[in-house]
């Protein structure tokens, strides 16, 4: 079983500041740096980590930022497909204050041309059986397009759709929503959680997955009358960029390798707390030897 990540990537600049400014205010920050990310390519790696089989499909631009970080990409996931279109690398300024919390901003010009059917052989490739897991980066036409494709050829879809669009999102084809607190509020415009989880599903999705930040994460399977709290580790908030993808990329690298949903579940909420405890985005991220101590816990049936 694969899974077919397919989304952006891009260089990450990260600037740590004591707050975040106000409009027109200028403030020094106290540390900078950049990196290799874009929410598929977290996701993509957050997933390789668990030990799963994980192809990446993403476009780049033709520049040396571009080349720089296929290279880095490529010592994660030795299954890339990186479609190189005449533009620069997409780029994201993340700005993250003391308490950890963050504002991003995204030049996506790259994403935004990216029509992964119709540019690459990503439909000629997965197979039955496979996962499909997308984020919010690309133009929604193509990732409705990716979702319905992939679900008519037997695959599970997994969604998650942050940034998420201007129009109304058609989860008819989505296995698996997950969104965090805001998101599933302006989704269904329920601001309890388990509330937003039912309307969810009743927008067509299998099943959904509200992650709380600091409060845990509720998911509400398939079929269930009701939501399962599944309860945060212990953690002292860093830096929260990057933990919603790899909460996503952990719980489908599991579910790739056998592990039921609630236990998946569970599991990425302790991997993604593991990344707010630390400073940077993908950098952040629990390593392999990090999750496979996690995973002992859970019974793999294909691991």
């Amino acid at each position: 079983m694969t899974i077919h990540v397919v989304g952006n990537v891009c260089i990450d600049t990260s600037f740590r500041l004591e707050r975040l400014p106000l409009p027109g205010e200028t403030l020094n920050a106290t540390a900078a740096g950049d990196g290799p990310g874009g929410k598929g390519a977290n996701q993509a790696v957050a997933a390789t980590r668990t030990g799963a089989a994980v192809a990446l499909w993403a476009p780049v631009g033709r520049d040396a930022a571009s080349d720089w970080v296929e290279r880095r990409i490529a010592a994660e996931i030795p299954a890339l497909h990186l479609l190189h279109l005449d533009l620069s690398c997409d780029r994201s300024v993340i700005m993250i204050d003391r308490d950890g919390e963050n504002v991003i901003v995204t030049a996506a010009a790259c994403a935004e041309a990216f029509d992964p059917l119709a540019m690459t052989a990503l439909g000629d490739t997965w197979a039955a059986g496979d996962i499909l897991l997308m984020q919010g980066n690309l133009p929604q036409a193509a990732t409705l397009a990716c979702l319905a494709a992939a679900r008519s050829a037997g695959l599970v879809t997994v969604l998650n759709p942050s940034p998420l669009p201007a129009d109304p999102f058609d989860l008819s084809a989505v296995s698996l929503i997950v969104v965090n607190r805001p998101e599933a509020k302006a989704l269904t415009g329920e601001a309890a959680a388990e509330r937003a989880a039912h309307r969810l599903l009743a927008m067509g999705a299998g099943s959904a997955i509200v992650t709380l930040g600091s409060a845990g994460a509720l998911l509400l399977d398939e079929g269930a009358s009701s939501g399962i709290r599944l309860p945060p580790g212990e953690v002292e908030a860093v830096d929260a960029s990057g933990a919603g993808d790899c909460f996503a990329g952990t719980l489908v690298g599991l579910l790739a390798q056998g592990a039921l949903l609630p236990d998946a579940a569970l599991l990425a909420t302790r991997a993604a707390g593991i990344a707010v405890g630390r400073p940077g985005t993908l950098s952040s991220f629990p390593t392999r030897a990090e999750i496979s101590a996690l995973t002992k816990t859970l019974k793999l049936e294909n691991v």
